[in-house]
């Protein structure tokens, strides 16, 4: 059988739908998914060729393998390091998910993160592993998609994004004492509110201490640039609380200079107005005055001729 012979009837069985794992190419006969490999061989090619497969509906599964030269196949060190990136990169997705609302992706993920982000530059690197062989060309470039180097890409954009390293220690091994002691107060506070649910009116006069300094420790993150997601999300619901489920209000210091400066301001066109006014009268007085003398002093010399 020529080479278009054995190509036109490998197209024509795919084309049928006849799915296939065992195929001889040679006399264009295939055997069905569950016959083993060495059976097969031994049958005769007229077992069940490919017109009759197709035309009695049978169903098989494709697998077209063949056996790579050496020196492409991946190490068997590379994969186990592949297997152990996999596992560690699902764990550090659910618990993703898993903590997502409320936020807790820095409090819970970070030994996580760490973990994944560790085998991530043992492939990534050019450090050569057991048996002289590096990882790096095998796994990470090996292809024009380089999967590993884009699932690991996505998930450290969201860390980043999330700002994690701000509320955690520098060896991003731990949370930071600001960090713990913000929680800290954070909970005072819901729990303040958690003892007045029924009562809104108590609940806002007993708990303003707490809160206020709840938000006081806020406001310095904030100037000091240490915030992190969870406490963005933890404050934005304390807020919502305090505010919209138990109509409270925190008078700021700041309202007296605000309110004293607006009210400056727009007395300042009124006081405008009222100087030009007076400054344009004193100018008309000062205009119609001389006319006033040089009158009557030319009445009093007529005056005088004429007595």
């Amino acid at each position: 059988m020529d080479l278009l012979t054995k190509f036109t009837c490998l197209v024509s069985c795919l084309l049928s739908g006849c799915a296939i794992t065992l195929i001889n190419i040679a006399n264009c006969s295939v055997y069905p998914s569950e016959m083993s490999v060495d059976v097969a061989l031994k049958l005769p090619s007229a077992v069940m060729p490919v017109s009759q497969a197709s035309g009695l509906g049978f169903f098989y599964s494709l697998s077209l393998s063949s056996m790579f030269p050496d020196d492409l196949e991946v190490n068997e060190y590379c994969i186990k390091l592949l297997n152990i990136y996999g596992e560690r990169y699902v764990t550090f997705a659910n618990c993703l998910v898993s903590y997502a609302r409320p936020v807790k992706v820095c409090q819970k993920c970070y030994t996580y993160f760490n973990s994944l982000e560790e085998i991530y530059k043992n492939i990534s690197s050019d450090q050569l592993g057991p048996g002289n062989v590096s990882c790096h060309d095998s796994l990470m470039r090996s292809d024009r998609l380089m999967l590993l180097y884009t699932l690991f890409n996505k998930l450290e954009e969201v860390w980043i994004s999330a700002e994690c390293k701000h509320c955690l220690t520098e060896d991003q091994e731990a949370l930071s004492n600001e960090t713990v002691y913000f929680m800290a107060i954070l909970n005072q506070s819901l729990t303040c509110f958690e003892q007045y649910q029924k009562n809104h009116s108590e609940l806002c006069k007993d708990c303003k201490s707490s809160y206020k300094r709840l938000n006081e420790l806020y406001g310095r993150m904030e100037k000091n640039n240490t915030l992190c997601i969870d406490i963005e999300d933890a404050m934005n619901m304390t807020r919502r609380l305090w505010s919209k489920n138990y109509n409270c209000s925190l008078p700021r210091e700041e309202t007296v200079p605000v309110i004293a400066v607006s009210s400056f301001m727009l007395f300042l066109p009124i006081i405008f107005y009222l100087s030009s006014f007076l400054h344009s009268e004193q100018k008309k007085r000062k205009l119609i005055h001389p006319k006033r003398a040089k009158s009557s002093s030319s009445l009093m010399n007529i005056q005088d001729k004429f007595s």
